[in-house]
């Protein structure tokens, strides 16, 4: 059976487009279109759709709005269309707290007349998407997100404190609503560093960054190449970057972030495969790798390294993913010593660094 879509947007052609991209493959098919926020609450009650593609930007009731009404009277897998603004890729932020599965970028503003460059995304988004809808019911979604503080919170990091500890954080959808559940509950840390790889277009991963240091005790930045890895601080991987570490030469006990262009490995670039693969060669102490949720299997060929290397490995337990795809393919290895709900990971990184 195809998978029904709701194609919501306030432009005609975008509308269009979209469903006609979802019309062109063989197991989709685009039930309905909405023009704005009340047609698609409207739509979603009659249709009852297995996916909706959600804009953000839209007059009347805009997107966000729309998302909490339907979250709240008829749970249905939704995909944001998103523009690249910063005002954009915040209301992107908030629509996945609020209960978007996933986002789409729109390629060049709010009429990207470009959009069919992303068709193989939203195809595969809205597949992966439909899998969702079962468990979605489960899943209590706030109905207020917290703003990012726009006073920046000065966090001060010892640069001469002795890294002793790695934790590798590796995840894709569902990710960053996840990373929000874990980062902020980590205390202050003295003697950890965190690096982070979650799937996300280049933009978005700044936004995150700022987002998560916003509400946590930690320091969240974006990574920047060549900067010195201190405890107390979670870096993540900038959109489009593979994310590596590397020692000097001169062996002193110093890691150093390394950002490259390589070509993506199983699709992703970020990877989280080489994060892992990186630590694994030039870290030299205690490491503890979490594999959240995420479609596919990055991670996977990492962790055993990490196991190898004597680190810990914990996956995130199926009842609390949105997609059981990357805790799965981990827990499969054999390599796996811990597997457990969300909202239980920060404290179990906790008990491991202590």
């Amino acid at each position: 059976m195809a998978i029904r879509v709701l194609v919501v947007d306030d432009s005609a052609f975008m509308r269009k487009v979209i469903s006609d991209i979802v019309d062109n493959d063989p197991h989709l098919e685009a039930v309905g279109k909405a023009r704005d926020g009340r047609d698609a609450l409207k739509k979603v009650a009659e249709l009852n759709p297995d996916v909706v593609t959600l804009d953000i930007e839209m007059p009347g009731l805009d997107g966000l709005s729309a998302l909490k009404e339907i979250m709240k009277t008829n749970p249905v897998p939704v995909i944001m269309i998103s523009s690249l603004t910063k005002q954009g890729t915040e209301q992107t932020f908030q629509a996945l707290q609020l209960g978007a599965v996933d986002f789409i970028a729109k390629p060049s503003g709010q009429i990207s007349l470009d959009i069919d460059t992303v068709k193989d995304e939203i195809i595969s988004k809205i597949k992966t998407a439909a899998g969702t809808k079962k468990k979605l019911a489960n899943f209590k979604y706030k109905t207020e997100v917290e703003p990012v503080s726009s006073i920046p919170t000065v966090k001060k990091l010892d640069q001469s404190s002795t890294l002793n500890k790695l934790v590798l954080i590796g995840t894709s959808t569902g990710g960053p609503k996840a990373l929000h559940e874990v980062i902020p509950k980590l205390p202050a840390i003295s003697n950890a560093a965190i690096l982070i790889v979650q799937h996300m277009p280049p933009g978005f991963t700044r936004s995150l960054a700022e987002r998560l240091d916003s509400i946590s005790q930690i320091k969240v930045k974006e990574a920047e190449h060549g900067e010195k890895v201190i405890p107390g601080c979670a870096y993540i991987a900038p959109g489009d970057h593979h994310l590596t570490v590397s020692r000097p030469a001169s062996g002193l006990r110093d890691l150093y972030i390394n950002l490259t262009k390589d070509p993506p490995r199983g699709g992703h670039r970020p990877s989280v495969e080489p994060m892992l693969e990186s630590a694994a060669q030039h870290f030299w102490s205690d490491m503890i790798c979490v594999i959240m949720t995420g479609m596919g299997s990055d991670g996977s060929q990492g962790i055993r390294l990490i196991k190898e290397r004597g680190g810990k490995i914990i996956a995130e337990h199926q009842s609390s993913c949105i997609v059981y795809g990357m805790p799965k393919a981990a827990i499969e290895t054999g390599c796996v010593d811990k597997i457990i709900v969300l909202q239980d990971i920060s404290s179990e990184i906790m008990r491991m660094l202590s």
